[in-house]
């Protein structure tokens, strides 16, 4: 796909993901819209994709008619990120915000099917996977896209509403009112990734010398963390690559345990402490990594950031961009709320 023949608009643009996402339109040669509440995003995180020229920010809730309406005005691709989200803690504790995304999702979609655009192309999340088959970090269980079926089980009202937002849109493709396709994304990290996310907490836990070294649940829950840079690029590709509105895994298949995610942490940072396992925060499914076969075989692609690595240069971005002090006042509420700009 020629990029530079395209119009973009980013939903939630100015958010962790989105905001990459935007940035790597742009090196394409995209021109791209971004429509932000400024709710968890941050205007900083657009400052060189606004420097480009290319990008068109406009501050507004995607939940009001005419916002969405005029945001879809002259676009050809839509990529749907906006959200109320956040990481396990938010989702866990804040349902009914969560709840919105249904609303949100539908108007979305309604409004680009009347501005003619041709392709939508939705954040899901690996929140559509059943709960009760992710509860043994024993065995060793990759997810497929074919486990999400009836009788549907998705995790908390997060996890429903990525999927009626799945169900939707392979439903407009099914009548031919237009092209899509849903990526659901796996544990996301890297650099602007908020506490409110595992990895970015623990990295926090760090810098302030928490110790004991607080971790939600037993530690022995099994995540495929994924790096932001890998999600950005599944996403753009499933936009070239599908048009029929099926949903592909992006994540890796590298199975880490909380607790050994927890120690390469405090490894990298020079820090020797003791842990304090906590079972009554949100956890989570205990056992949730993706298979990657649908992924191979539709994009010609898969993740190329092993988690170690990845895991790495993400510490050295939050050491380099935040001050210990000012974390260490603000870490309890950042790990359950999202975090405004």
């Amino acid at each position: 796909m020629d990029w530079s023949q395209r119009r973009a608009l980013v939903t939630g643009g100015a958010s962790f993901i989105g905001s990459h996402l935007v940035d790597a339109l742009v090196e394409r040669g995209a021109t791209v819209r971004v429509v932000d509440n400024l709710s968890s995003g941050r205007l900083a995180n657009l400052s060189g994709a606004l420097e480009s020229g290319r990008v068109e920010f406009r501050e507004g809730d995607l939940l009001d008619s005419d916002t969405i309406r005029e945001a879809m005005e002259g676009v050809d691709v839509v990529f749907h990120n906006a959200a109320d989200h956040g990481g396990r803690g938010y989702i866990d504790l804040h349902q009914v915000n969560c709840s919105t995304n249904l609303i949100l999702d539908g108007m979305v979609f309604r409004a680009a099917e009347q501005a003619g655009v041709d392709k939508v192309v939705f954040a899901s999340s690996g929140c559509v996977y059943p709960e009760h088959l992710q509860t043994d970090p024993r065995e060793v269980l990759y997810l497929t896209e074919d486990l999400v079926q009836p009788p549907y089980a998705a995790d908390n009202l997060y996890g429903w509403a990525k999927l009626m937002g799945e169900l939707t849109l392979r439903a407009y493709v099914t009548e031919g009112r237009m092209k899509a396709a849903s990526v659901r994304y796996f544990t996301a990290y890297g650099p602007r990734c908020p506490e409110s996310h595992a990895v970015m907490a623990m990295i926090a836990r760090a810098l302030t010398d928490q110790d004991p070294f607080v971790i939600w649940g037993t530690g022995e829950q099994i995540r495929n963390w994924t790096h932001v840079a890998d999600i950005v690029e599944g996403t753009i590709r499933a936009a070239e690559e599908v048009d029929d509105g099926s949903a592909i895994n992006i994540g890796t298949m590298e199975r880490t345990r909380v607790v050994d995610c927890a120690s390469e942490v405090l490894a990298y940072m020079g820090k020797t402490v003791d842990f304090a396992f906590d079972t009554t925060k949100p956890t989570g499914p205990y056992n949730r990594v993706c298979d990657l076969t649908v992924c191979r075989e539709k994009l010609g692609w898969e993740p190329q950031i092993d988690f170690k690595s990845g895991l790495h240069s993400t510490i050295d971005w939050y050491i380099a961009n935040n001050d210990a002090t000012a974390v260490a006042g603000s870490l309890e509420q950042m790990l359950t709320e999202r975090r405004h700009g």
